[in-house]
């Protein structure tokens, strides 16, 4: 398996760069700045950080992964195996797909994964619809000064106006957690002239991830919403699908088989710096098939035509097949630089019988990582720890130096144990065998501690209820993430739970779900790379209850005071310290059961694409900076292969 990127080269909060190196940084920041008649600072910009420090300067061509000549041309086509029944994933009313928000741009760049770009940096931003940003020193606002040539798909300008009333549209309907949290930081957002857009923040806030979270968000037309009617709360779908800025547009939004995207012929933003060498292909296609075995029979008959692969038993047994075996599908790892997602077994922490800590401490320990991943999973995986897995953040040990000293500034919230033991870690087992003895002995212990005694072969309460576990799985998940899950809920009934397995498809996974209508799932969070108002709506209480990113319901003391504490750090080391006692905690409070992780890509796709030799390290980036081979595309036709 291919080695790991090295991942801190590129963050500077994390490597500490040079002298030399920071001032040429800071200097490409700090030169437009300007002094107000009142003598504050004003820091004017072509792009973001919150420390001031930025990669690229003004004056730069393109990104440094990018193939600035890359050809336009050709399609590249995508599976997707799960159902749809969206084209609106702001109202949080049905599961929409990533392809229903590419077409949108915001003031500050993103790629089509709606993750910042550039791709070989992290929490840099630079202007896309803006071609300046000011602010002052303490943050308090920010003004983006828009381009005027940016233009939606229908030909109208993109204005000041229609950043407000973008804001303020989200904020009437969009996803309670996220309007929430908006409304606490963001105070104000006028249009001071056609194109330009101030947003002023709350008094007495962190100033983390304000002015990129303003400039993070979608633009929609105002002109479009007010001659259409289309509300928030509707379905986008057909004429009542909302034009966009970006690259590309969508012409087929067939939930049911397919969303296609076309790229604009005259998009605005072609020869920007920041679009050199990226939105490569004419057309991108997403086949929707919810069996993920009929998925990978399509790739190899070649209904799509890129797959990324996750299943690790297909990986290593299923590509012996002659496309692959004669060059025509190329399989190939990628490195993969970011912190792996935090994926696993996900504990309702609104559920009863899960509020004791050491009924959810007696669940994990059935879980066998080490014959899971022997015996179904080929010994390709590793297994998570951390939130911040593989990187300089991840707790480890007992808490020493500027670490503990934070913990211990919090006061009552951090429990003793946190102070003294080793940051938590999961249990081993042995890989000969499902059920680990040891393990089940430790397990049945907590158990009985617990009040869940064994009566008749079953756990039962001092009121003689039964300990009953529900498993919501996701039907259209693949054969072997559901044998691990068969084996796991086997290995609960073991130790005297009633645990039930229940298959639903994916509109009721979906509205189970968002009803936390379970006890356990397989789900995930978000890896931890730094601080930002983004914890809030993963980790902190006041949206747990009602958060689409917190299915656990996690809501902790413990943590809400260390995001604030990372929040409030006004240097790089005071956030570290921060995040790395944030993992700690959130590895403490036990509410997922962390499971395996790759620290590669695994992907396979027919021989006509091509992609940078050196590998951005927090992007794969295949529908964005990949590039179609029209000479390779037709020898696969001449041979037969393609459709």
């Amino acid at each position: 398996m291919m080695s790991r990127l090295p991942q801190w080269i590129r963050r500077p909060q994390l490597t500490r760069l040079s002298g030399a190196v920071l001032f040429a940084a800071a200097s490409a920041v700090w030169a437009g700045a300007a002094t107000a008649e009142n003598h504050e600072e004003i820091i004017k910009s072509h792009g973001y950080s919150f420390y001031g420090d930025l990669k690229y300067p003004a004056d730069y061509p393109h990104f440094d992964y990018v193939n600035p000549d890359a050809p336009k041309g050709g399609e590249i086509s995508v599976a997707r195996p799960s159902a749809l029944d969206s084209m609106n994933p702001y109202n949080g009313k049905g599961r929409a797909g990533l392809f229903s928000i590419m077409h949108y741009e915001g003031v500050l760049g993103r790629a089509p994964s709606y993750v910042a770009a550039p791709a070989d940096v992290y929490a840099e931003y630079y202007c896309l619809l803006c071609e300046t940003l000011e602010y002052p020193a303490d943050k308090s606002w920010v003004i983006f000064n828009m381009r005027k040539n940016a233009r939606f798909s229908d030909g109208s300008p993109v204005t000041a106006h229609d950043v407000v009333f973008s804001h303020n549209f989200y904020l009437d309907g969009g996803l309670k957690s996220a309007a929430d949290n908006i409304r606490k930081r963001v105070i104000g957002v006028e249009a001071l002239d056609d194109y330009t857009v101030k947003f002023s923040f709350a008094d007495g806030i962190p100033r983390r991830s304000l002015i990129a979270s303003a400039g993070n968000g979608p633009i929609w037309s105002k002109a479009w919403f007010e001659k259409t009617g289309v509300k928030m709360s509707d379905d986008w779908r057909g004429d009542n699908l909302p034009i966009g800025s970006g690259p590309y547009k969508i012409v087929t939004e067939d939930l049911t088989r397919s969303i296609v995207l076309e790229r604009v012929e005259d998009y605005w933003g072609e020869d920007l710096p920041f679009n050199i060498g990226r939105n490569n292909f004419d057309r991108i296609r997403q086949e929707i098939i919810t069996d993920d075995t009929a998925s990978f029979q399509g790739f190899k008959t070649g209904l799509y035509t890129f797959r990324q692969e996750t299943d690790s038993r297909k990986w290593a047994v299923d590509y012996d097949f002659p496309k692959v075996q004669n060059g025509y599908i190329v399989k190939k790892e990628l490195p993969d630089g970011a912190p792996p997602i935090p994926t696993g077994i996900i504990f309702n922490l609104g559920s009863e019988v899960l509020k004791d800590k050491r009924v959810r401490q007696a669940i994990a320990q059935m879980f066998n990582f080490e014959w899971t991943n022997e015996s179904l999973q080929y010994g390709l995986f590793k297994q998570r720890v951390s939130f911040s897995q593989d990187t300089p953040l991840m707790a480890v040990g007992k808490p020493e130096g500027a670490e503990l000293a934070l913990l211990k500034s919090l006061g009552d919230v951090v429990p003793d144990e946190l102070l003294t033991q080793d940051a938590v870690v999961p249990h081993t087992s042995r890989a000969t065998r499902l059920l680990d003895r040891t393990n089940r002995r430790a397990a049945s212990d907590l158990l009985d501690a617990a009040g869940w005694t064994v009566v008749d072969g079953k756990r039962r309460n001092a009121a003689g209820d039964l300990l009953k576990i529900n498993f919501l799985f996701n039907s259209s998940s693949g054969p072997t993430l559901s044998a691990v899950i068969e084996n796991f809920v086997s290995n609960l009934g073991a130790i005297g739970i009633d645990a039930t397995l229940e298959k639903v498809d994916g509109s009721q996974y979906t509205a189970r779900e968002r009803d936390r209508d379970y006890d356990l799932l397989f789900d995930q969070y978000a890896p931890i790379l730094g601080s930002g108002t983004g914890l809030l709506q993963y980790y902190g209480s006041d949206s747990a209850a009602f958060s689409l990113f917190n299915p656990a319901g996690l809501a902790s003391p413990l943590v809400d005071a260390i995001i604030d504490a990372s929040l409030n750090s006004e240097t790089s080391e005071a956030e570290d310290t921060a995040i790395m006692a944030l993992d700690r905690a959130l590895r403490y409070e036990l509410f997922m059961i962390p499971v395996w992780y790759n620290d590669s890509f695994w992907v396979s796709y027919y021989d006509m694409y091509e992609h940078p030799e050196n590998m951005p390290a927090y992007a794969l980036g295949h529908l964005d900076f990949w590039w179609y081979n029209a000479e390779k595309a037709q020898k696969l036709r001449d041979a037969g292969v393609l459709r």
